[in-house]
């Protein structure tokens, strides 16, 4: 798989993830714990995309 696909299905998977956290957040049954385990998903999933993007650039 190029650099490029890698990119664009983690870039989906944070956009799923931020759609499920909105509706997560949205949800009054959800818990804080759930939220922040979205959240932290997310943030993992970010932080994947910048650093191939670095490299990427390199």
């Amino acid at each position: 798989m190029s650099l490029q696909a890698h990119l664009g299905e983690l870039y989906a998977k944070h956009k799923a993830l931020e759609l499920e956290l909105a509706e997560a957040i949205n949800h009054p049954a959800s818990s804080d714990a759930e939220i922040a385990e979205l959240k932290r998903k997310k943030l993992k999933l970010k932080d994947e995309i910048s650093r191939l993007e670095r490299q990427q650039a390199a």
